[in-house]
């Protein structure tokens, strides 16, 4: 099958290298003049047969928003645009909505897998309508891994349907890896009783409820720094987490584990903590408990 692929950064790259090596044909796009291999996305669209698919893969929010509209302008009837980024779902109407006025149809695919995707494959969410996806089965097949499709894609609904489902995947996500983070700095704790943590979580990986792919992970760091003293003790959210908070409450789900998890990663971009600041000074007021001075 012929697909366009627009972004080709780290995931990008590596979907495209997957796809061609399970014998698809892909052209590339990229605003990088040293990476993309056509000069714009008339030529994107040129070097295509109609009906043409076409996979973003570029960050979310604008610059998704305006490649998007970019295509809009540029693709014909009969075409599908699939944005593959972890845009938010509430992102997907519009951009279905603008598509639709020309003909052009629409799918956003939640994608996992990260940089391990291109050996091991990636698992999909599909939203947007039956005859889409199945037009895109042959690109998903190759996409993911081995074994049976339900086990690694599902078309999870309409319109909307797949990046919420990653939102929700992403979430969970942050609740797994800072359980495995707080167990792993109890343990560090425990010097003379637990002198080596990494051989603990490598004993693991095999025959306990907690083996995870993200446990594996955990392994591989562990090896590369035992002591993880090359890392910074700062994470990031990418919008994922927050988004699913954000449905929590407009939904009144409780969430706990995972708006946790969301507050932790908000607490480690404090060189000093001033509700931890705030807690010890009531502690001394009321309790006379010792503090640290600055």
């Amino acid at each position: 099958m012929e697909l366009g692929m627009v972004g080709l950064g780290r995931m990008g790259h590596n979907m495209v290298a997957r796809l061609r090596a399970g014998g698809h044909t892909v052209v590339g796009y990229d605003i990088d003049p040293d990476t993309t291999e056509v000069a714009s996305l008339e030529a994107l669209r040129d070097a295509l047969a109609a009906p043409r698919a076409v996979w973003v893969m570029v960050p979310a929010g604008a610059p998704t928003q305006a490649t998007v509209a970019q295509l809009a302008e540029v693709l014909e009837p009969g075409d599908t645009v699939v944005d593959g980024g972890n845009s938010r779902f509430t992102q997907d109407r519009p951009n279905a909505d603008l598509l639709a006025e020309k003909g052009i149809d629409y799918l956003d695919v939640g994608v996992s897998g990260g940089v391990w995707g291109r050996t091991e494959g990636y698992a999909m969410m599909a939203g947007g309508s039956e005859e889409a996806v199945e037009r895109l089965m042959p690109v998903f097949d190759t996409l993911r891994p081995e074994g049976p499709r339900e086990e690694s894609f599902v078309h999870a609904g309409p319109v909307g349907a797949g990046h919420y489902t990653k939102m929700v995947h992403n979430g969970i996500e942050y609740a797994i890896m800072q359980a495995y983070a707080e167990g792993y700095e109890l343990l560090t704790t425990q010097d003379g009783l637990v002198p080596d943590v990494p051989a603990v979580f490598a004993a693991w990986q095999r025959g306990t409820v907690v083996r995870s792919w993200l446990l594996e992970l955990m392994v591989r760091a562990l090896a590369e720094d035992p002591e993880l003293a090359e890392i910074e003790g700062y994470a990031a959210d990418s919008g994922e987490g927050r988004w699913t908070v954000e449905e929590a409450i407009r939904n009144a789900v409780p969430m706990h584990t995972i708006a946790a998890s969301l507050f932790a990663r908000f607490e480690s971009r404090q060189e000093e903590s001033p509700a931890m600041k705030a807690i010890a000074a009531l502690r001394q007021q009321f309790g006379g408990h010792a503090v640290k001075s600055a």
